[in-house]
């Protein structure tokens, strides 16, 4: 499998990363980044051939296209005309198919990703929805693409990409705030900052890991851990009583609502 990538920033750097950990040839991938020292870089970290014009992304299965979703109009109307049998994977936050592949001159084989940061050390989850003129064959390709830096999960309406944007795209940001104020109450008690990090990042994975390995749900798991008349039992009321949940639930919403915006504004040329 031959794989091009448009754009060379992190999540296409995560990729490739995953890519040759799986046993992809670097002289199979390439990458098209304006960015001289990005290219320079690129070659030397993983020994992928770069480019600066898009047609050298052409000779390719699959094209992945890693630009921020505000370049991703011009690269398509352009790239459009270059296509005639790749799969093209865009990973580009809020631009739905529709739009792509209309930019693409109504080239139909499309698969949009939401992945997540948690790539970086292949520990993402990616959610792809595939456009309807992707066959079987394209989606098992799109599938082991994504798999190089986590789990999959294929969603069979688009409309669910807004929420998949607002709790998986967005929600590593939220843990590192929770996090962010575990190590700050812990330093506020006294203990020392390298400390407070330390336990408030291994209970999160921990706890995080418990939930992953069991059948109970999480609401169970919490109940576990709070005894009557205990420690977790009063911070968990103070949580409740200062609506840290409905609150969590709304900042979720606000990103979706967010998402869906985007999706509106990008699309409209």
């Amino acid at each position: 499998m031959k794989i091009s990538f448009i754009g060379g920033g992190n999540m296409a750097r995560a990729l490739i990363t995953g890519l040759l950990a799986r046993g992809q040839a670097a002289s199979d991938i390439t990458v098209i980044e304006a960015d001289a020292d990005k290219r320079i870089e690129l070659k030397d970290d993983f020994g992928v051939q770069s480019y600066d014009q898009l047609p050298a992304a052409a000779n390719a299965d699959v094209i992945v296209l890693a630009v921020k979703p505000q370049q991703l109009r011009d690269v398509a109307i352009f790239l459009g005309s270059l296509l005639d049998h790749q799969l093209v994977i865009s990973i580009a936050a809020g631009v739905r198919c529709q739009d792509l592949i209309r930019w693409l001159g109504n080239y139909g084989a499309v698969v949009r990703v939401m992945p997540n940061t948690p790539a970086q050390v292949q520990a993402a989850i990616s959610a792809l929805f595939a456009a309807s003129a992707v066959t079987a064959g394209q989606r098992q390709l799109a599938e082991s693409v994504m798999k190089a830096v986590g789990m999959t999960l294929w969603l069979e309406d688009e409309g669910q990409m807004d929420a998949v944007t607002a709790l998986s795209g967005s929600g590593p940001a939220y843990v590192f705030y929770f996090l962010e104020a575990m190590q700050q109450a812990g330093a506020e008690l006294g203990l020392p900052a390298e400390q407070s990090r330390q336990l408030a990042l291994e209970t999160f994975l921990g706890a995080a890991r418990l939930a992953a390995d069991g059948t109970q749900d999480f609401a169970t798991l919490r109940t576990q851990v709070t005894s009557k008349g205990g420690t977790t039992e009063r911070a968990l009321s103070s949580m409740e009583s200062a609506g840290v949940k409905s609150s969590i639930i709304a900042a979720v919403q606000a990103a979706a609502s967010r998402s869906r915006e985007l999706g509106d504004v990008l699309g409209k040329d």
